[in-house]
């Protein structure tokens, strides 16, 4: 399937990284990216895991600072901010975790009001309520309202966590590999749903993984990281019709086993 791609601005890269470097002690991860992620795209960065993906966004996010190289996001050096700077621009980047980061002890009620109400503290409960209701509605789930974290399944807990990230109306979206560990019926219903929050919001994302469906059925452009840099970026086709040995490797290990 092709995707119509939307309203992508590709006069505004709302992210720009230049010559990233990140190393963990001798082990190099990062070894100079250039990437541009532009508004209103979705990104897909593929890789096998261990090459950097994950770091990637931590570092895009301020989790993480870089060892060399520029990060600007939404106009803003992210390795030259302050405390109180990074902790605003935070706000407008939602990061949705692989493990959906819920607290067990919270209703997905107190879940989701838990970030609204300690960075919007002047909400009355009737705003509160609103924009609860409206994530909820928004991922397919206002009837767990009540429900306790572990009531839920695996896909259940993973759009809950996008809807807690949500919330907030990030201008940003990071998906730290949204489909791991669900089953192929699951797999497509969170791919859908990462498309409409993206028609829905209006956000650029980002889009971790190394599942190749998720990265077909939601990517605007592919990006694949081997040996720590950018090899190739392109639509699903362009990338994999690529005659790098590692590419189509990679390609394989996904549809043909």
């Amino acid at each position: 399937m092709v995707r119509e791609q939307k309203a992508i601005d590709r006069n505004n890269a709302v992210i720009s990284i230049k010559g990233l470097k990140k190393a963990f002690g001798d082990l190099e991860v990062l070894r100079g990216v250039d990437l541009e992620v532009y508004q209103g795209e979705n990104l897909v960065v593929l890789g096998r895991s261990g090459t950097g993906k994950s770091v990637l966004i931590k570092v895009i996010s301020g989790l993480l600072l870089p060892d060399a190289g520029d990060v600007d996001v939404l106009g803003q050096s992210v390795e030259h901010l302050s405390t109180r700077e990074l902790m605003a621009l935070r706000l407008k980047v939602g990061f949705s975790f692989q493990n959906s980061a819920l607290y067990d002890s919270m209703t997905v009620r107190q879940n989701l009001e838990f970030p609204l109400v300690r960075n919007s503290r002047n909400l009355r409960r009737k705003e509160i309520n609103r924009e609860v209701e409206d994530v909820l509605d928004a991922v397919g789930l206002s009837q767990t309202i009540e429900q306790m974290p572990s009531e839920l399944s695996g896909g259940q807990r993973k759009r809950i966590g996008i809807a807690r990230t949500l919330i907030l109306r990030p201008e940003i979206m990071l998906y730290d590999e949204p489909t791991a560990g669900l089953d192929p019926i699951t797999c497509i219903e969170i791919n859908n749903l990462i498309n409409e929050v993206q028609e829905k919001y209006k956000t650029t994302s980002i889009i971790i993984t190394h599942d190749l469906t998720c990265a077909k059925e939601t990517g605007d452009r592919i990006a694949m990281l081997l040996d720590g840099q950018f090899a190739i970026q392109g639509t699903f086709d362009e990338v994999f019709a690529s005659k790098d040995e590692r590419v189509q490797s990679f390609y394989n290990y996904n549809f043909t086993q």
